[in-house]
């Protein structure tokens, strides 16, 4: 028999962009068109104001999560090339860094080094990326990815009044 779980951690990059996304469409648009409509505006300059409305936060929503998301990912790749260059430059301290790190967890100090070294050997970026620096590939940064979600959750929530 076999059991597979089924962790939704890896939703967590474009998960929070979508939230904000119809939160922002909920509120902002409905305002918009509120205080379009309390003016006592015809309903197609209220219908126009609601679209144009819209339209101009989805656009915003998605340049903010790509610059935002962005600058999180080139931080991201600055921190692996900063590692790829220290596990060229000094691969023993490296190893006895990632052997600490597994000592901190719980591990006595020959088991540590012998995972540390397995782990190097097979891959030793990604071990470091993972248990040094805390980042997997499943919750990296993904600037295009939070930008289309946000926009198109902006939308739903925009239109979810109409």
């Amino acid at each position: 028999m076999s059991y597979h779980e089924r962790h939704r951690s890896h939703r967590i990059g474009w998960l929070c962009a979508a939230v904000l996304g119809a939160n922002d469409g909920i509120v902002p648009t409905a305002s918009l068109v509120i205080g379009v409509a309390a003016a006592h505006a015809a309903h197609t300059d209220i219908f126009l104001a609601g679209v144009a409305g819209l339209v101009a936060g989805a656009i915003s929503m998605a340049a903010g999560e790509y610059v935002s998301v962005g600058s999180q990912s080139d931080t991201e790749k600055a921190d692996l090339e900063l590692e790829r260059k220290s596990l060229s430059d000094d691969y023993e301290f490296e190893l006895q860094e990632l052997a600490s790190i597994y000592e901190k967890r719980g591990l006595d100090s020959n088991l540590a080094k012998q995972v540390a070294e397995q782990l190097m050997v097979h891959d030793a970026l990604r071990a470091h990326a993972k248990d040094e620096l805390g980042l997997a590939e499943s919750v990296r940064a993904r600037a295009m990815q939070a930008a289309f979600f946000s926009a198109g959750t902006f939308t739903i929530g925009a239109t979810y009044h109409y």
